[in-house]
């Protein structure tokens, strides 16, 4: 089969890729049935069941999972005695934050400036096309080469572990010789990479308790003890004062040794502002990829509008702390825990309660299947080879997979590239991207079977 014929015909189907991810998009499937309708989800989950159908895929299922969402699983069948691989996406999405500040529609997928607009984009719709590319592609070429199961989980963004606590209760079911997780990224818009770590995370609620109810701040104040003041010196002993994450028994200081990351091009990336500068030490790549880091999520206060001068009795916030590849995120949490407690000034209550928590990764980069998504990704980028780098993310089912299938090989590929801004407002991916990577898996699938 001729890189050519893959190519030609991975770009002859763009113009479906981009009708389907449309179709895709318009789906409001954020996993939190509190602000989004069950529903949403639902539709979601049966178009990508009726797409693994049209494509021959046989025991097409909508799995119910432990945490209340849905699963779409598949299997194509290849030649006889071919290697099993699977492929992962999920369809779920982050909520669109603020609608308003989006230039378009976030449900609706808009071309501008020659990327493709919309939650989901990217991160991780995008990915189920990119897997339907490569398997079309193969189909109309000679044939898919391979055993191929698919998973598009429906709850990756709340990581409620869902599919998590399926597949230990069902090990055959995803069972395979290489993992195809196609919720990553390359580290820029034409620059092939595998992602081979992966950040762990866990979280917490912490409620601080001062008073039984909210004093009037000119009869009370300056004795009676406010809760907000002690949450946030709770929060301030999280951060040393060049914004290092410090969590007591934490260690903060390892170091990345593969692909760095320029100090000006993360500044424009992450799009800050002038003046402000970056916190923590070392490399840029150490502090995102081979370090802890703490994030306040969110924190339940009044409002600046509508305050009224009084002495908060009660203030609550979540906090993320996301820990690299060495550090057990159970025992993390502990730390955290214990640090919250021990920092929480003038003897105040403090509740702590742990909302989610997934172990980090790393993956074996000297295994076949590494050799041949190389080899697949100088097909695909003529001129490029193949980056190994982190992310700062967690895929928490990576680690359930690698645990219940530890002869399988694990590659992170993806579309959520910089320019993509998952999770932000005005999300989008590259369509050049999407064939480009589209073109490689397809090839990586024709060099895995062959090898």
């Amino acid at each position: 089969m001729s890189s050519n014929a893959l190519a030609e015909t991975v770009a002859a189907l763009m113009p479906r890729a981009r009708a389907e991810l449309t179709e895709l998009v318009a789906f409001k499937s954020v996993a939190d049935f509190d602000q989004f309708p069950r529903s949403e989800s639902e539709g979601a989950a049966n178009w990508v069941a009726d797409a693994l159908r049209a494509e021959g895929f046989d025991d097409v299922a909508l799995l119910d999972t432990p945490d209340g969402t849905q699963s779409v699983y598949g299997y194509l069948p290849g030649p006889e005695g071919a290697k099993t691989v699977l492929l992962y996406a999920h369809y779920d999405v982050q909520p669109p934050l603020d609608e308003a500040a989006w230039a378009t529609p976030p449900f609706e997928l808009t071309e501008r400036d020659g990327r493709w607009y919309g939650r989901g984009t990217a991160d991780c719709k995008g990915g189920l096309v990119m897997h339907l590319l490569a398997l079309r592609a193969l189909k109309a070429n000679g044939g898919v080469p391979v055993h191929v199961k698919v998973i598009a989980e429906g709850s990756e963004e709340q990581g409620t572990g869902g599919l998590e606590r399926y597949a230990e209760q069902h090990p055959e079911l995803l069972a395979a010789d290489t993992i195809v997780i196609g919720d990553a990224g390359n580290f820029r818009v034409g620059l092939p990479t595998v992602t081979t770590t992966l950040r762990g995370m866990t979280m917490v609620r912490v409620q601080v308790d001062t008073l039984e109810g909210n004093l009037h701040s000119g009869q009370f104040g300056g004795a009676a003890p406010d809760a907000l003041a002690a949450l946030i010196r709770v929060l301030d002993s999280l951060r040393a004062e060049d914004g290092s994450t410090t969590v007591d028994g934490l260690e903060p200081a390892t170091r990345w040794a593969g692909l760095q990351y320029d100090e000006k091009q993360f500044r424009a990336d992450a799009k800050v502002l002038d003046g402000v500068a970056l916190i923590g030490d070392g490399t840029v790549a150490d502090r995102i990829w081979a370090r802890p880091a703490v994030t306040v999520l969110g924190i339940d206060c009044p409002p600046v509008v509508g305050a009224t001068p009084s002495v908060q009795a009660s203030a609550r916030a979540l906090i993320s702390l996301r820990v690299p590849p060495g550090v057990d995120a159970a025992e993390a949490d502990k730390l955290l825990q214990a640090h919250l407690e021990a920092h929480t000034p003038w003897g105040a209550r403090v509740r702590i309660e742990q909302v989610g928590q997934g172990q980090p990764f790393r993956a074996d980069t000297t295994s076949p299947a590494y050799r041949a998504m190389a080899d697949a990704m100088a097909i695909a980028y003529p001129g490029q080879e193949m980056q190994y780098a982190g992310q700062g993310g967690s895929i928490p089912l990576c680690n359930t997979l690698a645990a219940l299938y530890p002869r399988a090989e694990i590659l992170l590929i993806g579309l959520s590239e910089p320019e993509a801004q998952i999770h932000a407002v005005n999300e989008s991916v590259s369509p050049d991207e999407l064939e480009r990577l589209a073109v490689a898996e397809a090839h990586f699938l024709t060099l895995y079977a062959a090898d």
